[in-house]
């Protein structure tokens, strides 16, 4: 009885090793492609590489010739770490040296081994060597670097996203970074507070631009994010202000303009840090008028204070917010960029805005090497 339990036990055991062998090579492969675990398995992948090309160059060097030895060389600059990368270059130069060795001397024909071919295998080994360094400073693997990028612009992007308003309202905005990347420093957060009677933007423009500010963008915006709706509008300003001075970067300030929106009344105010002025077309007139509020640029000293300019949207109104990338270029001063948009923006009166923000930006800016911002947001008449 006690044996054939023993036998019994026996086939148990076997199975209870197999799944947790399973089980672990499963999650040393989910580690490694989360960038969290060894590289064990691609070295060891990589490694069995080289003697199969090693062998094809001996059997057929005219169609396996000895530069495939690059192809597992680059293949692990993308995927090791430098310590193993360096065992797999001492493997690809001990292959070279036994393909030179059965070959033969290079003088005597093609299809072996030369010195141009030692030149292109080390050169790609060094540039692989780089980029694996690279990615060990940085602490991303590149099995996640694409990813966590992605990431970080739909962060921004949600961030940025303008709450639905009530009946009677509409908003267009459009974002364009410098020179087609991605990321962007200019950025809005919005909220709707007082029950949501009460829409709050905030419209900023980080110094730099491009990838250079899209670091301090999305950090900047995820703070004012947290700001808006959590202090009266008028703490708003100065608690960002607070906020960029202890941060103390070497290019800290920024450009913002903040708008608190009754959306029952259609009055407003106005705070600006040194942002330029929004502009507001009047129904009845079909003027354009300048909303400037007064106020230093976020980050540069302590204390400073901000004064609202106040105005009111009647129905068939519109609000524009801006950043300087739309009217500011090397070739024209500001006031002729604001013409040049307002003009624009004339066309739209008639047909509504709905749509306009992005080929406002294409009419005014399409070529401009700057992060540039549109916002709109009109009363129907």
């Amino acid at each position: 009885m006690a044996r054939g339990a023993g036998v019994d036990a026996y086939p148990a055991r076997m199975r209870k090793s197999m799944r947790r062998a399973r089980i672990a090579l499963r999650k040393s492969g989910v580690d490694y492609f989360r960038g969290d675990g060894s590289d064990w398995i691609a070295l060891i992948g990589l490694l069995l590489t080289i003697p199969a090309l090693t062998l094809c160059t001996i059997a057929a060097p005219v169609w396996c010739a000895p530069e495939a030895l690059v192809l597992p060389i680059v293949a692990g600059g993308l995927l090791l770490r430098p310590a193993s990368l360096l065992g797999l270059y001492a493997a690809s130069a001990v292959a070279l040296i036994v393909e030179s060795m059965i070959l033969g001397p290079y003088t005597q024909g093609a299809a072996r081994v030369t010195p141009g071919t030692v030149l292109v295998v080390a050169a790609c080994g060094l540039f692989g060597l780089l980029i694996a360094q690279f990615r060990a400073r940085v602490g991303v693997p590149w099995r996640r670097g694409g990813t966590m990028l992605f990431d970080l612009r739909e962060r921004i992007r949600v961030q940025s996203a303008l709450p639905p308003l009530p009946k009677g309202w509409h908003h267009e905005m459009a974002l364009r970074p410098a020179g087609g990347q991605s990321f962007s420093g200019d950025f809005v957060v919005a909220a709707r507070t007082g029950g949501g009677r009460t829409l709050e933007v905030v419209l900023t423009d980080v110094s730099g631009k491009g990838m250079d500010a899209g670091s301090r963008a999305l950090l900047l915006s995820g703070a004012f994010g947290g700001l808006l709706g959590s202090l009266p509008p008028h703490g708003f300003l100065p608690a960002a202000n607070g906020y960029l001075l202890r941060q103390d970067w070497q290019e800290g300030f920024a450009t913002s303009i903040h708008l608190v929106l009754d959306l029952d009344s259609g009055d407003y105010e106005l705070l600006s840090a040194g942002h330029l002025p929004a502009l507001q077309l009047h129904a009845g007139s079909g003027r354009w008028e300048e909303k400037a509020g007064e106020g230093p640029l976020l980050g540069v000293y302590d204390g400073a204070e901000f004064h609202p300019v106040k105005g009111s949207l009647r129905p068939g109104d519109v609000l524009m917010l801006f950043t300087d990338g739309l009217v500011e270029a090397a070739d024209r001063d500001i006031a002729e960029g604001i013409d040049r948009l307002t003009g624009e923006a004339d066309r739209y009166v008639t047909s509504g805005f709905e749509g306009s923000a992005w080929h406002l930006i294409e009419a005014c800016a399409k070529d401009v090497n700057d992060d540039r911002a549109l916002l709109l947001i009109t009363r129907d008449a």
